[in-house]
């Protein structure tokens, strides 16, 4: 399928029913109040409001109106100055991407070149392209990474995410076949121009990249003009085929990897496209967070009323002159009432305080309520945000406590592990078709994500102890325990260290007659004792070498000849 027609609606028109939500889910996300204003108002901060019927309306339409972000004010731009937003949101996305890969998954390959190609990717900033990509996941619905090159800039392929606001895919039964991003690459006035990037596959299966340029409207894609009226897109346009718009990535399968945040998305579950999306975060929890801005916007409505202030009698005021109207002084220390032919309360003062109280309990319990609420309808425990104070806990109580956020991980890591095999398996092989890599195997890839509660050292002390002295494990399953980010080859060579060191601090056999195999039989009286001691030694326990050499003949060893002389024993001083 070629790129897409002049003057297509813009956004694509099968997209309809999904632009509008991820535009509200990029409103919270952003924490930006004007955003929010934009998204529900439909109308820009600062602007005049109107009485909007919209409000009185059913279904979607009706109940963004009605939100507490959506209600028009007399005055929108002091309005936007009292309304303060609780990104409450921001935190979610960023908890989900940290719980992925705030502990890097581990990448690694058989096949030795392979592997070290990988290390590249790595200390070329991967984990931070993933973790980027996992945010914007959270936030939207999908996360969506892309390959290219440029042998110009790197010698490596470059592994970008892109915004799934700016994505137009295609599926069928659910695999998908072809994708379209596009990126606004100038705006002038009412005119935009758009790049477009559709991926798709050819008829062997290897990956294909088309490439335009269009200029149109906010509503409209426009005409095609050439890329290099973009001067940013003009090394691009060097690179294309004769046709003017093809890339050949010379490898099977499309140079994209797609990956849902949660299914099923319960919104789109209904339309062809956005059911194959993947869930937000936020999904279902707009209402609470707009709670959660109101009622923290309340509270500080509360302070702001809160501040004392007094209404000064006319009496009290002092005159400035014709013109200059009047003020009070409010370092004088005596005033006097001027008598009037109207009669005065006498129990009014010329001075009153008015003092509002401030409502702090009432909010932190409603605000507190709130957070609870949606972090449980997000599929997070309160403790991940630290909710709870910090204490010292063991990788138990951790999961016990974080269990929620524990099952949501787990459920996204079934398809984030997936995901980043695709991804380096992909750029593996364009590294090797395209930038001259060499001989690499990607089929011997494999992504591992390590536990998210990790052990303390004296915890997983105690329980290698425990298998020891049991004897319900071997050496090797002990140190991967241990250390279970090691290779195979570190774990034989530290078992062979392991049983290296023990054997050598094994006393020989005393019943050997072979000085070869048993040194004790050539050993004079005096020198076992002093091994004896050194022994105790070895174990914190101070003996005398004559003490040593009692215990022994107590154990039978019938050590004859003259007792060594005992040690004089300390005199006090240094």
């Amino acid at each position: 399928m070629p790129l897409p027609a002049s003057n297509t609606a813009w956004p694509p028109t099968p997209l309809a029913a999904i632009t509008p939500k991820l535009i509200e889910w990029d409103a919270w996300w952003s924490g930006d109040p004007a955003k929010l204003v934009k998204a529900y108002q439909g109308s820009a901060a600062g602007a005049r409001p109107l009485d909007r019927p919209s409000q009185w309306r059913g279904g979607v339409v009706g109940a963004m109106a009605r939100m507490w972000w959506g209600k028009p004010t007399t005055d929108l731009t002091v309005a936007a100055q009292r309304r303060i937003h609780v990104p409450i949101a921001g935190d979610l996305c960023q908890a989900s991407a940290d719980l992925l890969f705030a502990d890097a998954p581990i990448i690694e390959a058989t096949h030795k070149p392979t592997q070290e190609r990988i290390a590249r990717y790595l200390d070329a900033g991967l984990i931070d392209q993933l973790a980027e990509a996992a945010e914007i996941g959270a936030a939207l619905g999908s996360s969506w990474l892309r390959v290219a090159w440029d042998p110009g800039l790197s010698d490596l392929p470059i592994l970008s995410p892109v915004d799934t606001d700016a994505v137009w895919p295609e599926y069928r039964h659910g695999i998908l076949t072809a994708v379209t991003f596009w990126w606004v690459v100038r705006r002038t006035d009412n005119r935009v121009w758009r790049h477009l990037e559709r991926h798709e596959l050819d008829p062997s299966g290897d990956g294909v990249i088309l490439h335009g340029l269009y200029e149109g409207d906010t509503t409209s894609l426009g005409h095609p003009v050439p890329l290099t009226d973009i001067p940013a897109l003009a090394g691009l346009a060097a690179s294309l085929e004769a046709d003017g718009q093809t890339i050949h990535t010379r490898s099977p399968g499309l140079a994209v990897v797609h990956v849902p945040n949660q299914r099923p998305s319960r919104v789109w579950r209904d339309d062809p496209i956005g059911r194959h999306m993947g869930r937000s975060d936020l999904e279902g929890v707009e209402p609470l967070m707009d709670a959660l801005d109101e009622a923290w916007s309340s509270w500080m409505r509360d302070l702001a009323n809160g501040k004392g202030r007094i209404i000064a009698a006319e009496s009290v005021l002092d005159d400035n002159g014709p013109g200059a109207g009047v003020s009070f002084d409010a370092e004088r220390n005596v005033f006097t009432p001027i008598r009037t032919l109207v009669g005065r309360d006498a129990n009014s003062l010329p001075i009153e305080v008015v003092q509002f109280a401030i409502r702090v309990q009432e909010h932190k319990d409603t605000c507190a309520e709130l957070v609870t609420q949606i972090l449980r309808s997000a599929g997070y425990s309160a403790q991940t945000f630290g909710d709870g104070g910090v204490v010292s806990m063991t990788a138990t109580e951790v999961d016990a406590r974080e269990g929620r956020s524990l099952l949501t991980r787990d459920r996204k890591v079934r398809a984030w592990g997936p995901g980043v095999l695709r991804a380096v398996r992909k750029m593996l092989a364009v590294d090797q078709a395209l930038l001259g890599a060499g001989q690499l195997q990607p089929e011997t890839v494999s992504v591992t994500f390590p536990d998210a509660v990790q052990e303390t050292p004296l915890d997983l002390a105690q329980t290698a102890s425990a298998w020891r002295t049991a004897e319900a494990a071997s050496d090797a399953t002990i140190v991967a325990y241990i250390h279970p980010d090691w290779s195979a080859e570190q774990i034989e060579a530290e078992v062979a260290l392991i049983q290296a060191q023990r054997t050598a601090g094994v006393l020989p056999d005393p019943a050997a007659t072979d000085s070869a195999e048993n040194p004790i039989g050539s050993m004079t009286p005096d020198e076992l004792a002093v091994m004896v001691q050194k022994i105790y030694l070895g174990v914190g326990k101070v003996i005398r070498v004559d003490e040593a050499r009692d215990m022994l003949n107590a154990a039978g060893a019938n050590l004859t000849g003259p007792p060594p002389e005992p040690e004089p024993e300390p005199s006090g001083r240094f």
